[in-house]
């Protein structure tokens, strides 16, 4: 039961940062877009295509910064589901000497201790699917300024 809570939490939280990053992607887009640009004031519009080019760069940053950010957080929710299970096996050796109890609460440590490696792990990499999603967009929009 505690290995599902684990596992919906870090999926929540990963879907969290994922709909957070591309909020912020679009908002960053539409801030730096030439819709709003005054064109009447524009002399080049070389311009334009510099600041796009700089946002896209912002973006990337911005990117590998949430990147850096959730990998903190997926691994900091691994060392705490462990930490409860050393906990939990702790107290029922403290509490039984080599009974089938015992055993089997060592056994459940280390079947959640690996479950959360796991889930770490599948999050963690669909977190970098997820920023490289956003990456490749924005190589994509910037060769399609530049074009």
């Amino acid at each position: 039961m505690t290995s599902n809570f684990a596992k919906k939490g870090l999926r929540v939280l990963g879907g969290w940062m994922a709909t957070a990053l591309v909020f912020l992607s679009a908002i960053a887009f539409v801030w730096q877009s030439p819709v709003f640009a005054p064109t009447a004031a524009v002399a080049a519009p070389a311009g334009v295509l510099i600041a796009a080019a700089d946002a896209g760069d912002q973006i990337k940053g911005a990117a590998d910064d949430v990147e850096k950010g959730s990998k903190n957080i997926i691994r900091s929710a691994e060392d705490s589901v462990k930490r409860a299970a050393n906990q939990n096996a702790a107290k029922v050796d403290r509490a039984d000497d080599g009974s089938a109890v015992e055993r089997k609460a060592k056994r459940d440590r280390d079947r959640i201790e690996q479950r959360a490696s796991e889930d770490a792990d599948r999050t963690e990499r669909a977190a970098k699917k997820s920023m490289n999603a956003v990456e490749r967009a924005v190589d994509n929009i910037k060769d399609a300024f530049s074009d």
